[in-house]
């Protein structure tokens, strides 16, 4: 897998892919740029872990009951985790 691969997603699409990424949802060209992002990014693989690791101990809370100050406060925390 060449470098460039992974530069096809920045990390901040990282960060606003992530739960369709973990749950699936991405379609099969998305993923692959996702997974190569991935492979020369140690910072978003942490966080895709952390967000995993929130998924299994809180559960799901599906995005469209979250108010849009909550959504962009959540978004927010989770960019300055990659910074």
């Amino acid at each position: 897998m060449s470098d460039e691969r992974g530069l096809a997603v920045s990390c901040q699409e990282v960060v606003e892919l992530v739960t369709d990424y973990i749950e699936g949802r991405l379609d099969a060209q998305r993923r692959s740029d996702v997974d190569a992002h991935l492979a020369l990014c140690d910072p978003c693989v942490v966080y895709v872990e952390q967000m995993r690791e929130t998924i299994r101990t809180l559960g799901r809370v599906p995005l469209e009951t979250l108010p849009d100050e909550a959504k962009r406060t959540l978004v927010d925390a989770f960019r300055a985790q990659l910074t």
